[in-house]
């Protein structure tokens, strides 16, 4: 049985496993794919419902998942820095919750309406633009290192999962909010 440190009232027991490189190569992999194909329906797929007549809520609903994300991270936050670990897990499940069914509506959006131009004439457009390319790039990043942090926690790797948290949490709370910023950006001037 491996080496475990002593937990305190609520915590979790903190563990030295190793992890399996293989299971780490599986994820970057599933990630990659799933990165590839949301590239494919941007940018190869015609939509399905060009007129838009179809589910036209979703990117509506869309910013609001990200929205719940974004608050259940940063109770998440609160609840690690205060050591309320079981409450840290039920957030963190919740924000992973509603990333997942945002990547789920965001795949139908992208299906059945393809890509939003935005009003390249617009004054907003250099902030947009850039705003835009970083919250794409690091949702990218994103998603292996969700996938990879929450392997940790569940397996009982406690310290490398804290120390990979510290870089996973900071790009996952940027991506849920600049997902909203991206959204009423679009909503308001399309």
């Amino acid at each position: 049985m491996p080496p475990t440190t002593p937990t305190t009232p609520g915590s979790l027991p903190a563990t030295n496993l190793r992890t399996p490189p293989t299971i780490i190569a599986a994820i970057i992999v599933v990630s990659a794919l799933a990165s590839a194909l949301i590239c494919w329906l941007v940018y190869f797929h015609p939509p399905t419902d060009v007129a838009g007549t179809q589910l036209r809520s979703l990117p509506l609903l869309n910013a609001v998942l990200n929205a719940l994300s974004t608050i259940a991270l940063l109770f998440g936050y609160r609840f690690i820095r205060t050591r309320a670990i079981p409450k840290h897990r039920a957030a963190m499940f919740t924000a992973f919750f509603f990333s997942s069914i945002f990547l789920v509506s965001y795949l139908v959006n992208f299906t059945l309406h393809g890509e939003t131009h935005f009003n390249r004439l617009s004054p907003w457009w250099p902030f947009y633009w850039k705003l835009l390319l970083s919250h794409v790039l690091l949702s990218i990043l994103a998603l292996p290192l969700i996938l990879i942090t929450f392997f940790l926690s569940l397996t009982g790797r406690f310290p490398t999962h804290k120390k990979l948290a510290r870089y996973t949490f900071p790009i996952w709370l940027y991506v849920s909010i600049t997902g909203v910023i991206v959204y009423l950006m679009q909503s308001m001037i399309h």
